[in-house]
């Protein structure tokens, strides 16, 4: 894919067609402009929080619930799903602080698998980001908006008296999503610093809205309020596949545990604050939504659960009187700093597979002062704007968590063949071993089971999905062959956003 590009604001075209910028050579001898390190330990514990508790923890509790069968396996569910959650960041703070490049599972398996065979070793990585990069990320982007949107447009109908028909309010929720996607994305693309105060603000607002929640719970048990939970395990279902199913719910609230991984480029120290952010920021999520669902099942019964579209509103409504219009608020703004963390994380991923050569070169520049990579979130933003159509967020979450998996799996296999084949390369942190490995067991399970006992049509999807990336990786990645019009649209791209080509990190 052909690095041609020319932007006088920038820089001038060397002998190559490649533009030469003011900065630091890389071993080669070639010059690129870097990220800025801008993200603080706080900064780092907030993302975390920020992207984790979004619209998930508002939309997933009665699935998990109705796959569970029962109260308390289901309360179990959401601790398995924390556990799960602490034991591949732990692998990953290890593989963060061994390979200190932002792109997370990207970077991991393209360093970990590429010297292993020269054609096989490079396609995990390239097939991760072909589906991560292409669909699942932006389908994230997509179903948060739209459930931010949710969350905007019914409090505001419902506050002015009116009632539209069902169509009429699909589109007007598209349209707010529409709108979200365009504010999140010029924030991420104006400025990192302003993105990272938005973010540490939301977050903080987030935490006092579950406060809020819990406080509620905390009120209904002192009043005695336990028969729902005190039904326990009546009723929890025993096959596994069913179970895989219930943790898949679970996990969408949990997403977002790795998203630090994708910025390490841009943390301050990260040999220290990535694995001290991942500490506290993953078990303080696995208390709020333990918490939260038990505040939940205070109130509401467990079919009431199931059934409701917006839970934590049932709650306001039922308990806090004139001061419900606040619960939807608070909603809306987990929602949105939740996307808004997510898409930050998602722009640095497809910036850092484009620099590897993976995608076209323009998605791998970033601007010339604020050094983002405004190409490559613009080009989420637009995948994003054109999945945003799609309302069937169940079987979006079943795939999502699905295909990602396969990847955490993987990634897990990358460090077990680090520790072979770089045993003495520096670790300022090292997990035990037995966490990966029961990681690869219990995802391997998450991989399988569904497909055997319930197959369903959106497996297909991600299988049909990564055989099309594989028709792509032969001609444009092994055989690299180029796209000779992308010279000129390189070239208009980096004149209109005023953006230049990247230096790759130096190994450690």
């Amino acid at each position: 894919m052909e690095n041609a590009a020319f932007d006088s604001c920038a820089g001038e075209v060397n002998s190559k067609g490649e533009l030469s910028v003011e900065g630091k050579p890389n071993p080669e001898g070639q010059e690129g402009l870097e990220l800025k390190r801008k993200v603080g330990l706080f900064s780092g514990v907030a993302l975390i929080v920020g992207n984790m508790i979004g619209s998930g923890i508002f939309i997933s509790p009665g699935g998990v619930l109705e796959r569970s069968g029962s109260v308390g396996l289901s309360l179990v569910m959401w601790a398995a799903c924390g556990l799960l959650a602490i034991l591949g960041s732990l692998s990953y703070a290890e593989l963060g602080t061994l390979i200190p490049k932002s792109g997370g599972e990207y970077s991991y398996l393209l360093d970990g698998l590429t010297p292993l065979h020269p054609f096989w070793g490079p396609l995990p990585a390239f097939l991760y980001s072909w589906i991560s990069v292409l669909l699942l990320r932006p389908t994230t982007f997509a179903v948060g908006c739209l459930s931010c949107a949710s969350y905007t447009v019914y409090p505001i109908l419902a506050s002015m008296g009116l009632c539209l028909e069902t169509e009429t309010e699909e589109l007007l929720i598209k349209l707010t999503a529409v709108l979200y996607i365009g504010l999140i994305s010029a924030l991420n693309v104006y400025s990192v610093d302003w993105t990272i105060r938005v973010q540490n603000f939301f977050t903080v607002a987030k935490l006092a809205a579950i406060a809020v929640l819990v406080g509620c719970g905390i009120y209904q048990l002192s009043n005695g309020e336990t028969k729902y939970l005190a039904q326990g395990f009546k009723g929890s279902t025993t096959e596994f596949g069913t179970i895989a199913t219930a943790f898949y719910g679970g996990l969408w609230s949990y997403d977002g545990w790795n998203n630090l991984n994708f910025i390490t480029e841009e943390i301050k120290n990260p040999y220290v604050n990535l694995p001290r952010a991942i500490m506290i920021g993953i078990p303080l999520v696995t208390v709020c939504y333990l918490a939260v669902n038990v505040a939940y099942l205070t109130v509401l019964s467990p079919q009431a659960l199931i059934n409701s579209d917006a839970v934590a509103v049932d709650i306001g409504n039922y308990l806090l009187g004139p001061l419900a219009f606040t619960i939807p608020l608070a909603v809306a703004m987990s929602t949105f700093g939740g996307v808004l963390s997510g898409a930050f994380a998602t722009g640095r991923l497809c910036f850092a597979t484009a620099r590897e050569g993976h995608m076209v070169d323009v998605l791998s520049y970033i601007h010339v002062d604020s050094r983002i990579p405004s190409p490559a979130l613009i080009f989420t933003a637009i995948i994003a704007l054109v999945l945003v159509i799609s309302k069937n967020v169940s079987s979006l979450i079943d795939f999502f968590t699905f295909a990602v998996w396969i990847f955490y799996v993987l990634t897990m296999i990358v460090l077990l063949i680090l520790r072979k084949t770089r045993p003495d390369a520096r670790r300022p942190y090292k997990v035990p071993l037995f966490v990966p490995i029961l990681t690869i067991i219990i995802g391997s399970y998450l991989v399988v089971a569904p497909i055997v006992t319930d197959p369903a049509i959106e497996y297909l999807y991600v299988l049909g999905a990564l055989f099309i990336g594989v028709l792509f990786y032969i001609p444009f990645v092994f055989y690299k062959c180029s796209l000779g019009f992308m010279g000129p649209i390189t070239r208009s791209i980096q004149i209109a956003l005023n953006v230049g080509p990247t230096l790759k990190p130096m190994a450690d």
